[in-house]
């Protein structure tokens, strides 16, 4: 187990107004766009419309996210640079708010290309965008493990966090359909989606930036200089801690964003009805609206550790159901979505509340590590995630000899193609999530934490 902050209580017992909090949390407005809308559509995008075959487009959406793995460690390393020299994080947050243009650029493939043309297109911009991504979400994401503020106060922060990321995923989730065309989308509708969605994105983002100003003032820093560069990654990664919070955490990533890939597919090919997309996106994410603030008074009265141990049970549990498929019936299955999404409320909310709780140990015993260093390899960990899930998603399909199309094409799928769309959509979630919680089981810091910082 690592250590504990041993600094005095009171040094860590600020409580943040709500103002700030409001700011800060309304940059997850605009990352929800970024986290949401390429996971539902972005694969569904390239083989439905762009005729791009399962297994090209599953590895145009994984190879980006490979590039991630060194490049979010290393915008945490200039996070710290930025921190320890001028005392704040805040051009690369500036930088990161250029994503909203290749989230823009993304759909926008040019009417001729399609297939492996369209695949690269589709590609090239996503590794922009998850760059640019990373330049904001690095420093954002360090901002709890940066104030001066306690166990229940960085959930709180995060709870704050949550609703309003909630509130992004749900809103992008509904509107994306919609404005690409619904049943009869185009390119020309993704392309529309596109432009209107990066316009909202970059305007949370700024006000997420001044909200973030406004916090450090409320709590002043207590980032060290630490460690820098690689030996900064080296200590994070011998962290046992944040080893096992972050294997746990990259396989609830892959989880949630296969479930989110497969929306369109399960809507379409399982239920026969494409305009359910909406519909099942709603009963995903509309409950964490409701739900955040009892998962906060839940890890507040159990621990964030137990609550979390919960969250992954109820996922599993709802998945299996999934996969039974139109024989369970459309109440049912809503139903199960709608647990899905009380969990994922809770796996959101809990994971990054524990890793400042992570930081703020590991600073006591070595000697200082920037929380860019570890929150870059967290949100590595999540785009590593977000790749897997489609990926998985896709070789599941390409198992099954789904038949790719262009828009306004309706080929006949075989029934083992069929059964990958269910099952994929179901049973494999189910088992990663069983593997998460065994994974989750190994991180022991929580009990000690909840009472020491």
């Amino acid at each position: 187990m690592t250590g504990l902050d041993r600094r005095p209580a009171a040094a860590t017992d600020a409580t943040l107004p709500r103002g700030p909090l409001a700011g800060f949390a309304a940059g997850s407005l605009g990352m929800g766009v970024w986290v949401t809308v390429p996971g539902l559509l972005l694969l569904y995008f390239l083989t439905d419309v762009l005729a791009v075959g399962p297994w090209l487009a599953g590895l145009a959406l994984l190879l980006p996210k490979i590039a991630d793995v060194l490049l979010h460690p290393w915008v945490g390393h200039r996070a710290d640079v930025e921190q320890t020299r001028r005392g704040d994080r805040r051009r690369l947050l500036l930088l990161g708010c250029a994503l909203p243009v290749a989230f823009a650029a993304l759909f926008a493939v040019p009417g001729g290309l399609t297939g492996a043309p369209a695949a690269a297109w589709v590609a090239v911009f996503f590794i922009a965008g998850n760059l640019l991504f990373a330049a904001y979400q690095v420093p954002y994401l360090a901002t709890p493990a940066d104030l001066r503020i306690g166990y229940h106060e960085r959930t709180r922060l995060m709870a704050f966090r949550m609703v309003v990321l909630t509130l992004g995923i749900l809103v992008s989730g509904l509107l994306a359909p919609l404005l690409t065309g619904g049943d009869a989308a185009t390119r020309g509708g993704y392309q529309r989606m596109g432009v209107i969605l990066a316009v909202g994105m970059l305007v949370a983002m700024l006000v997420g930036v001044a909200g973030i100003a406004r916090l450090r003032g409320s709590a002043p820093s207590t980032a060290t200089a630490g460690h820098s560069g690689w030996r900064a990654l080296r200590v994070a990664l011998r962290d046992a801690q944040f080893r096992w919070l972050v294997a746990a955490y990259l396989a609830m990533s892959t989880t949630t964003h296969l479930v989110l890939a497969g929306v369109p597919y399960y809507a379409e090919y399982e239920l026969r009805a494409p305009g359910l997309t909406t519909v099942l996106v709603a009963a995903f994410v509309a409950p964490a609206l409701l739900v955040t603030p009892l998962w906060l008074v839940v890890a507040r009265r159990v621990g964030k550790q137990r609550a979390l141990l919960g969250a992954q049970g109820a996922f599993a549990v709802g998945s299996l159901v999934l996969a039974v498929g139109r024989p369970a019936g459309l109440p049912v299955l809503i139903a199960a979505v709608a647990v899905l999404g009380v969990a994922f409320a809770g796996m959101q909310l809990l994971p990054f509340s524990m890793l400042p709780d992570v930081i703020r140990a590991a600073n006591s015993d070595a000697g200082g590590t920037g929380a860019g260093t570890y929150t870059g390899v967290w949100t590595a960990t999540e785009a590593t995630g977000a790749a897997l899930g489609p990926y998985a998603y896709a070789l599941c399909l390409t198992v099954g000899g789904f038949v790719a199309s262009t828009a306004g094409e309706s080929p006949v799928q075989p029934d083992a193609a069929l059964a990958a769309v269910r099952y994929g959509f179901g049973l494999l979630p189910a088992v990663a999530m069983l593997a998460a919680l065994l994974l989750q089981r190994r991180y022991t810091l929580d009990a000690t934490a909840r009472t020491t910082t």
